[in-house]
């Protein structure tokens, strides 16, 4: 049996693991980058909290003693199921199974504008990206100051996060603990009660997946550190000097960052029938995408409908992580011949969290019912993402990184890397001589 797998995220790269040196399965792992991602501390990299390497893990490195997962790094270009052929950059693939693992990508819901000027936080590069421009512009707002244009400082002083989902939320939280211990010691010349961090959320509250009680305790926590929220408040436009609201108001900022939408990485050659909302592939209940017996999705790309979930499943890791479980369970048995096509996926939820601050997160367990708050949930927090991090030398460094941002209220992180251009360094060597 040929398996490929598409996108080695969550989901991907757990599938591929179950299977490792499995007889009679041979696995092909396809993605654009050689990396492994963390996603849920892109936030931590765009803040200087951790170095991107500290999240990122190189994904042959998980299959050094594999005698049966090979990994090619390509773009996913299209899919002809009628010849069960996957189309990459590099070339096509054949495949008797076919796992689409291709995650989820920022969605500007059509608006170019936005998608111009403002900045999303869907991968590495654009958390490093994000964190270049955040620093830039307190270096920026330095030179501002000097010549006295109050309106430029000001725009670079105000910072506005969309969404007020748990990327959102934490990426704000984190912004203003900056705000409170780093920055002021960074930049002594700047008066940084003039800095203003801005929450937009669109819908009456902040962590709308989460109860009333997390949603309720995460906007105190923020309005405690220093974060304008606004709720029911919708982005109409934004210039990248200008954020501009549906109910008129305006907020002069230079730099926005969006984590209000994403849509999934659906590939070419799946009939637009089967695409949900939210640009997600519809599956059957054993992960199947519909009308095909040999192509699956799971994690964030995939749309299926359960009696407790009636709009889809969350579009988070736990979700991968039990799908890649249950396809490798099937693959398995359908080997030895003993797969159930009675058997249906069923997603346990273990309970969602998030972090807001320092010493400050929330946390919900659905059985027994339970929430918890403040301390406590931002240990529970740090524990199990500390746990999920792939890889014992990322885990080290990363609880390094954060003892010593705990300890001394301070991280060394905070790094400008500008683009190398070779043309002007020439230019500037032969001037030289």
């Amino acid at each position: 049996m040929k398996v490929v797998i598409l996108g080695a995220g969550f989901g991907g790269l757990r599938l591929a693991r179950k299977l490792n040196n499995k007889k009679g399965i041979e696995v092909q792992l396809i993605d654009r980058f050689n990396y492994h991602q963390f996603q849920p501390l892109f936030y931590q990299v765009a803040t200087a909290g951790l170095d991107a390497s500290n999240i990122s893990f190189p994904i042959r490195k998980v299959f050094h003693k594999s005698t049966n997962v090979r990994i090619r790094m390509a773009d996913v270009t299209g899919i002809r199921m009628e010849e069960k052929l996957v189309q990459t950059s590099t070339g096509d693939v054949p495949y008797d199974q076919l796992v689409i693992a291709m995650g989820a990508d920022t969605n500007f819901f059509g608006n170019d504008m936005l998608e111009e000027h403002a900045f999303p936080m869907k991968s590495t590069v654009e958390a490093l990206q994000l964190r270049h421009k955040l620093l830039q512009n307190f270096e920026d707002a330095l030179q501002a100051k000097d010549k006295g244009d109050e309106l430029l400082l000001q725009r670079l002083m105000n910072i506005v996060v969309v969404g007020g989902g748990p990327t959102g939320v934490e990426l704000s939280g984190a912004i203003a603990d900056m705000k409170r211990f780093q920055l002021p010691r960074d930049f002594p010349e700047l008066d940084f009660r003039n800095m203003h961090i801005y929450l937009l959320e669109g819908t009456g509250r902040t962590l709308g997946t989460l109860s009333e009680k997390s949603s309720r305790h995460s906007q105190e926590y923020l309005e405690r550190l220093g974060v304008t929220v606004k709720t029911n408040a919708l982005l109409q436009e934004y210039d990248g000097k200008k954020a501009v609201l549906k109910d008129g108001s305006s907020i002069d900022t230079g730099l926005l960052i969006w984590a209000a939408g994403i849509k999934g990485n659906v590939p070419a050659g799946i009939d637009p029938a089967f695409i949900a909302r939210g640009n997600r592939i519809k599956t059957d209940r054993s992960c199947r995408v519909a009308g095909q017996e040999h192509v699956f999705a799971i994690g964030d790309i995939a749309y299926m409908e359960e009696e407790a979930w009636p709009n889809g499943h969350p579009q988070v890791a736990p979700v991968a992580i039990q799908q890649a479980d249950f396809i490798a369970k099937h693959f398995l048995q359908t080997l030895k011949g003993t797969a159930n096509p009675e058997s249906l996926f069923q997603y346990k939820d273990k309970g969602s969290m998030a972090t807001v601050g320092r010493n400050l997160a929330v946390v919900d367990v659905p059985k027994p019912k339970m929430h918890i708050k403040g301390f406590m949930a931002w240990l529970i927090w740090m524990s199990l993402h500390l746990m999920l991090i792939l890889g014992v030398k990322n885990r080290f460094f990363v609880f390094l990184n954060w003892l010593y941002n705990y300890v001394t209220y301070d991280q060394n992180l905070r790094l400008i890397f500008r683009e190398f251009d070779r043309d002007a360094k020439q230019s500037a060597r032969h001037t030289m001589t």
